[in-house]
């Protein structure tokens, strides 16, 4: 049925039941994670050393094996880059860094190692774990079919070997393994890795099937109507392949402007070692005057100026319930324009509840008595209102009779005698419809009446006792506490009130607008649907943040400028390919983290003044005159500590505090 109903449980040993989990890479599996572990214990071992004046024979080497281990992949990577004619900051830092060593101030290019091999095996990291959760997505779809031939035989083949035209056979607890319509049975389907849908959906002959999905209850005889490449499913694979591999992320400043940046200091070095030597200067003193210009000019306070608000704001936030990925990630968050957000599972719980009882005339029971006797009924189904309806008799503490003679008839309902007396569950219509007696009887008009006069798009499901419609119960998948205020909050910050994108139907997704506050609403979209959407406002110059959980969210995440997953109800793929996950479920954490972020971005803005103000002073006096070299040093790591302890200040309570207090303002 479409309300409440349940099927068989599947079968333990079958492989079908449930998709297999996504590969997981190991982090020692990647060769930049090693290096930069390396690094980093090398570094931490010599540093101690250093500062406490020990010989130089027992932190030299560990200097030593902390850049090598840390600079060598970005050295020669960098020297690649200067074969096609291009000069990025890795190899600057590099080169800055072994200036440092060359004059003694080894903890300084340590330092400058550790910072870009650590942020490098990150990204490694992270673009690895969403290749896994991608190739993990396929594995929702049956690696075996059973395909009937002309003669009505059973041959089992490869679910890649299937061809528009075949007929397969799903039984209940399979997946099915292709795209097609149903020839023959019925059952109920849970499709919400596609449509998003909270609840399985009723098929029959004619109806439209998709790879992947889960059949719970009949036999299914379904016609091929897609190549298996061309699967929804497979699409889904496709377009968050490319959405990843195409998407520009939003740099920071000092990546937009490495390449001058790099090549201007470089040249400078260069000059202010040669120029003096051709008029006959000493050597020593010339190498030192262009080391310590390479020193002061080193984007070290610059690095800083963006790395520790940014890294701040993303611990802060951590602390808080949300995952942010990365620090570019986290500057990319206060740049969002526009907010489109999910249904199942985001802006609701995603799962249906019930919400209230309307007794019929006629029936001498209470709502207590009818929920008692319905939820032992629908207790040996794994139907997921009949959850809810088990769920509702618990929390009130009503004790459940043992239910015997259980029948589950798809599409229709369930049937059981409890304490005796004989209790239906199911859809109103059918129902009725299944009883002579019940459909000419005037109470039994009055339940269909109230089924289909109900308007707020809740599910209705009608219980009969011994013959008598006894009460309606109606479920509903609730909002999200605090959906409301947040997007209100998203609204105040982006100055656009957010979109619903969903795959459920229209008046569900027009029923929980009204609840939260939404405007826009967009249903009945499938997952190429949402990305041609985002795709769409992105085109007309908007940064749009996407807010899914989902694997059919999940190209629209990683399509959008920035896109959030909700990480109690979010499948693997939508985590692994969200720049952020909001681990409590905690909707008003996304407004809450936006506002971190712009207020990140003017820490940044600040810093970025800063560092700029004290390396453009250090060089013009290294350039004009003669810059000691301490002094010069001092200044440098001054800087540095300078704006490394400003975007510190985003570790504090209060930034999270006031940026979700700025996020809970109505516009």
């Amino acid at each position: 049925m479409s309300s409440a109903l349940v099927g068989d449980r599947p079968s333990p040993g079958s492989a079908t039941a449930a998709p297999a989990p996504a590969r997981r890479t190991r982090l020692t599996a990647l060769p930049e994670v090693r290096w930069a572990a390396l690094a980093t214990a090398a570094f931490l071992l010599g540093f101690p050393l250093d500062l406490a004046g020990a010989p130089a024979w027992t932190w030299g080497p560990l200097y030593a094996l902390c850049y090598a281990a840390g600079g060598w992949e970005p050295g020669l990577a960098g020297l690649r880059a200067l074969r096609e004619r291009s000069l990025d900051v890795d190899l600057l830092m590099v080169v800055a860094a072994l200036g440092a060593a060359a004059i003694g101030q080894f903890l300084d290019g340590g330092l400058l190692i550790v910072i870009f091999a650590v942020s490098g095996a990150l990204e490694a990291l992270a673009t690895r774990r969403t290749a896994d959760s991608v190739r993990g997505l396929l594995d929702l779809a049956p690696a075996m079919a059973l395909r009937i031939d002309a003669a009505g035989g059973e041959e089992r083949v490869a679910a890649a070997a299937l061809r528009v035209g075949d007929t397969v056979l799903v039984r209940p607890g399979e997946r099915l393994p292709a795209d097609g319509t149903v020839l023959d049975g019925s059952g109920e389907v849970d499709q919400a890795t596609i449509t998003g849908e909270p609840l399985p959906v009723a098929k029959e002959a004619g109806d439209e099937v998709f790879a992947g999905t889960l059949n719970g209850t009949g036999a299914l005889r379904v016609r091929v109507g897609r190549d298996p490449a061309d699967s929804v499913i497979a699409r889904i694979v496709a377009m968050v392949e490319e959405a990843s591999g195409t998407k520009a992320p939003t740099q920071l400043f000092i990546e937009k402007v490495e390449q001058r940046y790099s090549v201007g200091v470089v040249v400078a070095t260069l000059a202010l070692f040669a120029v003096p030597l051709a008029f006959g200067a000493a050597l020593a003193e010339t190498l030192l005057r262009a080391m310590t210009f390479m020193i002061v000019a080193s984007p070290c306070a610059v690095v800083l100026a963006t790395m520790p608000p940014l890294l701040s704001a993303i611990a802060n936030a951590g602390r808080h319930g949300v995952l942010v990925k990365s620090a570019v990630v986290m500057e990319r968050l206060g740049a969002v324009t526009m907010v489109a957000l999910d249904k199942t599972g985001t802006l609701t719980e995603g799962a249906p509840r019930l919400t209230d009882i309307r007794t019929l005339p006629g029936s001498d029971l209470t709502e207590d008595e009818v929920l008692a006797l319905a939820a032992a009924a629908e207790h040996p189904s794994e139907h997921p209102l009949a959850r809810a309806v088990v769920g509702a008799a618990r929390e009130r503490g009503l004790a459940l009779a043992d239910a015997g003679e259980f029948a589950a008839a798809p599409g229709h309902g369930v049937r059981a005698v409890v304490a005796g007396r004989t209790v239906r569950v199911g859809s109103p219509d059918r129902l009725l419809a299944a009883d002579e007696a019940s459909r000419t009887s005037v109470m039994a008009v009055e339940a269909m009446t109230r089924a289909a006069a109900d308007d707020d798009a809740r599910t209705a499901v009608l219980v009969v006792v011994d013959g008598v419609p006894a009460a309606l119960l109606r479920l509903a998948d609730l909002p999200r506490t605090g959906a409301a205020e947040a997007v209100a909050g998203l609204r105040e910050l982006t100055g656009s009130s957010p979109v619903l994108l969903t795959g459920d139907t229209a008046d569900a997704a027009a029923r929980l607008a009204r609840e939260t506050g939404i405007e826009d609403v967009r249903a009945g979209l499938l997952p190429q649907d949402k990305v041609a959407a985002v795709r769409e406002w992105e085109k007309r110059g908007e940064r749009v943040l996407v807010v899914g959980d989902g694997v059919n969210d999940a190209p629209a995440l990683a399509a959008a400028h920035t896109g959030v997953a909700m990480g109690g109800t979010g499948s693997d793929l939508a985590l692994e390919t969200a720049d952020a996950v909001v681990v409590r479920d905690e909707l008003t954490a996304v407004p809450a983290v936006v506002a971190l972020s712009r207020r990140a971005r003017r820490v940044v803005v600040q810093n970025l003044v800063i560092a700029s103000v004290c390396i453009g002073a250090l060089v013009i006096w290294d350039l004009a005159g003669h810059l000691p070299l301490p002094l010069g040093v001092a200044g440098h790591e001054g800087s540095t500590v300078l704006v490394g302890l400003n975007g510190l200040r985003l570790l504090r309570g209060s930034a999270w505090r006031q940026g979700g207090a700025a996020a809970g303002r109505r516009g």
